[in-house]
């Protein structure tokens, strides 16, 4: 073990050649000098946004779990907000990776993936972001880059700036910058209603049907992340896939690569990438518009064609 000081702040690191992507060749100590490094990076985007940690104390290749509660045993130098979430989960302590510290202890701890929150400490209840969540219906990525240009067209015809993601996993995000202004249930019966204009367009490529067995093979446009106490991958996160993929902010021409898929950038060549291109996330906030400019943008296109 040794300890490791963090802007003026003391992490235990232990165990850092355990295998944790034993496929992949990468250790624990891989996965903690990733986050040492993308820290400055990926906090902007977490910073007073409430965690849920997706945990692997003995890597990949034994059982996880997810976890909201902060530990007993968790510093106190470590931020958390307590959430009230009514019926049978009640209260909860949860975590905040608000600084480099933050982001090495958990990570310490067995965390693989950061999920988090869609509001802030500040504005809990009002999100700041709209998401769509959307995953091939097969194994074909085509559709997920086709529906991803259709939902940022969308948006943009709401007064929206879309900005889309990889998720490490399947697909992509297309999440949008709001002022937070409005309660997660208008915000979502908002983002209802871009899709379902969107799947009115094009039935043949987009639906909005849950159930699975009614879609025949169309992109299921999932809006059920815009909701309080729902998560999203965070920016930059790694995933527990085996070559360790990260769920990658993407600018938008990239989407014309016929060599992107969802699981394209890895902890093997992340920092080649960043090498090249700028985070395009990078100034998200700064085009945050009102819950107003959102509404009154729904109303124009349901007058209008997509």
């Amino acid at each position: 073990m040794t300890v490791q000081s963090y802007g003026g702040y003391e992490v235990e690191l232990s165990h850092t050649d355990k295998p944790f992507f034993p496929d992949a060749g990468i250790t624990k100590g891989d996965l903690l000098a990733y986050h040492e490094r993308i820290a400055d990076i990926m906090i902007p985007h977490i910073e007073e946004r409430p965690l849920t940690l997706n945990r692997f104390p003995d890597g990949i290749g034994e059982d996880g779990f997810f976890q909201q509660a902060r530990g007993d045993y968790f510093p106190d130098w470590l931020d958390t907000l307590a959430v009230d979430h009514g019926g049978s989960i009640g209260r909860v302590q949860h975590v905040l990776a608000n600084r480099q510290a933050s982001l090495v202890y958990l990570v310490n701890q067995g965390t693989v993936t950061f999920h988090s929150w869609l509001s802030t400490a500040s504005h809990l209840k009002a999100p700041d972001q709209v998401i769509f969540d959307l995953d091939p219906p097969g194994d074909d990525f085509e559709p997920v880059r086709q529906a991803a240009r259709l939902v940022a067209e969308g948006m943009r015809q709401c007064g929206l700036t879309p900005f889309v993601k990889t998720t490490g996993s399947r697909g992509l995000h297309v999440v949008a910058p709001l002022k937070p202004e409005a309660g997660f249930d208008r915000v979502r019966s908002l983002s209802q209603e871009l899709a379902q204009a969107l799947a009115d367009a094009y039935p043949e490529q987009l639906t909005t049907e849950q159930r699975k067995h009614k879609r025949r093979g169309r992109l299921y446009l999932d809006i059920m992340r815009n909701a309080f106490g729902q998560t999203a991958v965070a920016p930059y996160s790694v995933r527990a896939k085996p070559e360790a993929p990260i769920a990658t902010p993407l600018e938008w021409d990239e989407l014309d690569d016929q060599k992107l898929g969802p699981q394209r950038f890895t902890l093997a060549n992340i920092f080649r990438r960043m090498a090249q291109r700028e985070d395009p996330w990078r100034n998200m906030q700064q085009k945050a518009v009102s819950i107003q400019t959102f509404q009154e943008g729904i109303s124009d296109l349901k007058g209008g064609d997509l």
